[in-house]
């Protein structure tokens, strides 16, 4: 039987035979052509942009993290103070990317992003001349804003550099790894700029990457893609609830540590808020045919899954980001003797990225977590073992060790997550980014809360039980306050006086110890935590590969 339509059949019988030799030659008319190859100095240009946009977005979020107590006094603000500076720069920065996967759709990215790069070059000009705190919190948060593009901008400039082939395995690897050189090398350079020219030179530094931005966008533009008016009025509604709960929430992790959690009245309002707006959106998406964000499928197995795993993994990098710098910190160190460590962070950082980059393929994402868990724990591990002797130098290793493991795990994670949601459609993007954008930023300020706050309680219950064993009438205890003492004995005469200074300067002692053991007990916390997530991966792997031998044998059993 013919199979040939009948309308406009005739030449078709007249050569039945070369029918089936042609047609499969003919393109089919609703395959899109494939792209160009890039060319070689464009895609070097495209890998310069994304390093560019990823280290001037990424100084720019660690700038007044690495640098607390050196803004404190050009501000004239006390520390709990200048933590704002911190929670008014997330503040809306936390849910813009959100926003900008429309605005991309539906305008171009270019245009929004030349927008943004001049406001956030004229605010980062507009710093140099304050000197107030007040003006300041409001500079970082418009700041906070005009960031928002650069790290989408960094991505997107880094898989444009490459075929679609090495998009999700090279491109993911090496834009992450731009990511992650942020804030190693923030505190790598800040000292040096400082004895330059002091914050000021930290501010010039901003203004400088801003302008080298703005030109890189508008000299060496994006491919365009197809626009469409994706963007709804509902959209905007939602998205204004997401943003105040996301803000909330930024606020809350950043701050409450300092002026605690349970003391301060204005974070548990400033809860309920973010409990109600997230509430509201998530009231609105659910009842919409088309949603700006599918919840449904973010509370899927597969979603919750991935995101555990990636929330996971920000609360074991706390290891470094918080932990380690504090407890240097602690230990009466300052960003100037850190240098030689932020150094082997920020190289091993690159080498953990670029091998990844060399080695990822579909199908070895469980090999990589695995190998670059076991670097965290051992890492973790090491640095558990700290004492108030324990210099910089010291933790090179095992900090070495932290950061490759880093760089080696997200990348597959972000890949697999990527191609899980491209499976469901590419209207499940967006809600992909909502993903990655809550366990990355929020989920990051969170790590830094929950360790922080950890140290804080363990520093009080090991200064209890060090307390507890100090009475003046242990000899060991009076010999030692002699000691501390006798370094005042030529300008304190009383004795009574003396002695108290002694009892001071033992207490003090005390509390670093406190804060010593402390901080191995997060160390350990988070080794024990890699460990036990390469355990349940390996149990996982061990149940897929039982299951799928099942599945062989069920065919065998039946014939």
């Amino acid at each position: 039987m013919s199979t040939v339509p009948a309308t406009g059949s005739r030449a078709a019988e007249d050569e039945p035979a070369e029918l089936p030799a042609e047609q499969p030659a003919a393109p089919s008319p609703a395959a899109p052509p494939p792209p160009p190859p890039v060319a070689p100095s464009r895609a070097a240009a495209c890998i310069a942009a994304s390093t560019l946009l990823a280290l001037t977005q990424g100084f720019g979020m660690n700038l007044v993290a690495a640098n607390i107590p050196q803004l404190q006094g050009p501000f004239g603000a006390t520390s709990a103070e200048a933590v704002w500076l911190m929670a008014a720069y997330m503040a809306p920065n936390a849910s813009l990317s959100l926003a900008l996967i429309k605005i991309r759709n539906q305008y171009g990215l270019r245009h929004f992003a030349e927008l943004g790069i001049a406001v956030f070059l004229v605010v980062s000009v507009a710093h140099i001349f304050i000197t107030d705190l007040h003006s300041a919190i409001v500079l970082r948060f418009f700041a906070g804003i005009a960031a928002a593009p650069l790290s989408s901008l960094g991505f997107l400039y880094m898989l444009e550099a490459f075929s679609p082939a090495r998009k999700l395995t090279v491109g993911i690897s090496l834009a992450l790894t731009n990511i992650g050189l942020a804030a190693p090398l923030t505190r790598l350079i800040s000292p040096a700029l400082i004895n330059l020219g002091g914050v000021r030179a930290l501010l010039h530094l901003e203004v400088a990457l801003a302008m080298l931005s703005f030109a890189a966008i508008y000299l060496l533009p994006l491919t365009p893609i197809p626009r469409a008016k994706v963007i709804e009025k509902l959209d905007i509604v939602s998205y204004l609830f997401i943003a105040i709960g996301f803000g909330s929430g930024a606020v809350i992790l950043v701050t409450g540590r300092t002026y605690w959690w349970m003391e301060a009245q204005w974070i548990g309002e400033l809860l309920v808020v973010m409990i109600g707006a997230l509430t509201v959106a998530a009231v609105l998406e659910l009842n919409r045919e088309k949603p700006l964000i599918d919840l449904r499928w973010l509370v899927s197995r597969e979603v919750l899954h991935f995101a555990a795993v990636l929330v996971l993994f920000r609360l074991m990098l706390a290891e470094q980001t918080a932990v380690a710098g504090n407890f240097f910190q602690v230990t009466g160190l300052q960003n100037d003797q850190l240098t030689g460590l932020y150094g082997v962070v920020t190289l091993a950082t690159a080498v953990g990225g670029l091998f990844c980059a060399a080695i990822m393929k579909p199908g070895r994402e469980p090999g990589i977590h695995m190998v670059a868990l076991m670097l965290i724990a051992a890492g973790a591990f090491l640095d558990s073992r700290a004492t108030n002797l324990t210099r910089p130098h010291d933790m090179y290793l095992s900090q070495a060790m932290i950061a490759a493991g880093g760089s080696l795990f997200m990348p597959p994670a972000i890949a697999s997550g990527f191609t899980m949601a491209l499976r469901k459609g590419p209207q499940y993007i967006l809600s992909f980014i909502v993903v990655f954008l809550v366990t990355q930023s929020l989920g990051g300020l969170a790590g830094s809360a929950l360790f922080g706050s950890f140290i804080t309680l363990r520093e009080k219950f090991h200064s209890n039980i060090l307390a507890e064993a100090m009475t003046l009438a242990d000899p060991l205890v009076a010999t030692r306050i002699a000691q501390l003492s006798a370094a005042y004995g030529r300008t304190i005469t009383d004795p009574a006086v003396l002695k108290a200074e002694g009892v001071a300067l033992l207490g003090q002692q005390v509390t670093r110890e406190a804060n010593v053991l402390a901080h191995n007990d997060a160390f350990l916390v988070i080794a024990l935590l890699a460990v036990a997530a390469a355990a349940a991966l390996a149990i996982h792997l061990l149940y897929v590969r039982i299951r799928e031998a099942g599945a062989k044998a069920q065919p065998a059993v039946e014939g």
